[in-house]
């Protein structure tokens, strides 16, 4: 595995070994899986209330926040989250992780049951979201993860290469295929 044999993992400059995960990691995580659990008899306005770790002074303010990244949930704020497309609950999910505020992002890929146009709108406001903490972006769509700081190119269950976009262009002969196929 490229050499890499032991390491440690650290959390606002904290070995995570040293922490109390209830305490510390699982609250101060948000979470965006690929398959969103949402509550389909909720409106849109309910389910990402309950999902929202959110002090009540804030809770309009964080909500106003939401709409104007999504409008498509503002507009169907009173609507039953069941009737929605897969998309517009995968914006709930993304926006649940975006009211929690967490120090630790993970997206486990959670653009993939969007169109290309939609996915383009929500990565330009995941990245805001990603500035100043720790994102780890689990994703097929190199799309989604061009700009990170550090990609893991997987295969066959193994680290096949690492590095920054530029960086695989120029050494990953796999990394390149991949991005001939996706990004032309």
């Amino acid at each position: 595995l490229l050499g890499i044999r032991k390491g440690k993992i650290f959390l606002d400059g904290e070995d995570i070994t040293n922490l109390q995960p209830q305490e510390r990691v699982l609250k101060g995580m948000g979470f965006v899986p690929q398959t969103n659990n949402i509550f389909p008899s909720l409106s849109v306005q309910e389910n990402l209330e309950m999902g929202a770790f959110i002090q009540a002074k804030n809770c309009e303010n964080m909500l106003n926040y939401i709409y104007e990244l999504f409008p498509i949930l503002r507009d169907k704020r009173y609507q039953q989250a069941g009737e929605l497309s897969g998309g517009q609950r995968q914006r709930i999910a993304i926006a649940r992780a975006i009211l929690c505020n967490p120090a630790l992002l993970l997206l486990d890929e959670a653009t993939s049951a969007l169109d290309s146009v939609s996915e383009a709108a929500i990565q330009d406001a995941l990245a805001g979201l990603m500035k100043g903490r720790t994102s780890l972006v689990i994703a097929h769509r190199l799309s989604t993860v061009i700009d990170a700081d550090k990609i893991i190119v997987m295969a066959e269950g193994r680290i096949a290469a690492t590095g920054s976009h530029e960086q695989l262009m120029a050494g990953s002969e796999l990394y390149r295929e991949l991005a001939a196929r996706q990004l032309g």
